[in-house]
């Protein structure tokens, strides 16, 4: 018996992805050299990776294997000597540094190994701080504050400063900073390293949330074995390149 037309359609919808995720960061043939005396020094060689909207990523290494030229390269911190670094359809790697901030101002959000939080403002200046510089309107910063830091369950502690806060505490005020602005993308350079394991399952655990509520892309490097687990990706790397 014919399928009508309509019922045809209807099965090849069907059989589409619901959701289909959309590449919103692209790596092609990228290198890194820096000039080091009378000689170069390749840190990066020929490096191609692919972040995918709503993942954690994760580039896994030695110190010096190249991970955090790397995650420098991908936020527009660092530019590439050769190769190619599309973000959200923008050639990044071609861009000034100028146009690269105002990128990184809206789009983009930064959380480091040693936290980089402001020592005499308590968590909720802090992650407010962030909004003031992205210029975002004063009318939002209350409910937005609010949220980040109740997200990565700090709302017990939001007046404290960091110097009253735990590590864990402190790199979750960060993760709440990071992210205030509303960004796509989250760059994070060893965020578990100065945790213990159960802090840093804690962290992950936020990452996790985050990337559900905040529909976020997190990329993230880590020497820790106990945590990969959790990715949705891992590149491996070693001098310079993936294996």
């Amino acid at each position: 018996m014919a399928i009508p037309q309509e019922a045809e359609q209807l099965t090849e919808q069907q059989l589409e992805p619901a959701d289909e995720q959309r590449n919103l960061l692209t790596v092609t043939n990228v290198e890194r050299i820096f000039q080091v005396g009378g000689s170069q020094l390749h840190v990066l060689k020929g490096i191609r990776l692919e972040l995918k909207e709503r993942q954690l990523v994760m580039l896994r290494g030695r110190s010096g294997s190249g991970k955090t030229t790397l995650l420098n390269c991908l936020g527009g911190l660092d530019t590439p000597s050769k190769g190619e670094i599309w973000f959200n359809g923008l050639s990044f790697h071609s861009m000034s540094d100028d146009e690269r901030t105002l990128v990184r101002r809206k789009d983009m959000g930064f959380i480091f190994q040693a936290f980089a939080l402001m020592p005499l403002l308590s968590a909720w200046e802090n992650v407010e701080l962030s909004l003031r510089m992205a210029g975002k309107p004063r009318s939002q910063w209350k409910e937005r504050v609010a949220h980040c830091l109740e997200l990565v369950g700090l709302e017990k502690r939001m007046h404290h400063r960091p110097f009253e806060l735990s590590g864990g505490e402190q790199q979750r005020v960060a993760i709440a900073k990071a992210i205030a602005h509303e960004p796509m993308l989250l760059l994070a350079d060893e965020p578990t390293a100065e945790l213990d394991s159960g802090m840093s399952a804690q962290i992950m655990a936020v990452f996790q949330n985050i990337i559900r509520t905040e529909h976020v892309t997190i990329c993230m490097t880590t020497h820790d074995p106990t945590i990969l687990e959790v990715a949705d990706h891992v590149y491996e790397m070693v001098d310079g390149k993936f294996i």
